[in-house]
């Protein structure tokens, strides 16, 4: 696993007691279901992970960067602030 997954895992992971693998993080932030059922994972990557961190791991698994965004500012609208992906691509 690279230094990049590890440390976006250890931040979601840590966050909520889950072990969530790489794959399954992946699906879940690119998927809009995920602010319909307000994933607490998928919103701790989007609001707690480090924006470099969140852009690389978007690449690194494949996700596509105007998915992540959408989901983004859905998550960025239901918490009432800015994050950082909400702005992005």
């Amino acid at each position: 696993m690279s230094i990049v997954a590890v440390k976006v895992l250890s931040t979601v992971n840590a966050a909520y007691g889950t072990t969530l693998s790489a794959e399954r993080l992946a699906s879940k932030i690119s998927d809009p279901a995920s602010a319909v059922s307000f994933d607490r994972s998928a919103f701790s990557f989007f609001s707690e992970a480090d924006e470099s961190l969140q852009i690389s791991f978007l690449d690194e698994m494949h996700v596509d960067p105007t998915a992540a965004s959408d989901l983004g500012r859905k998550f960025s609208v239901l918490a009432g602030y800015p994050l950082p992906l909400a702005r992005a691509a």
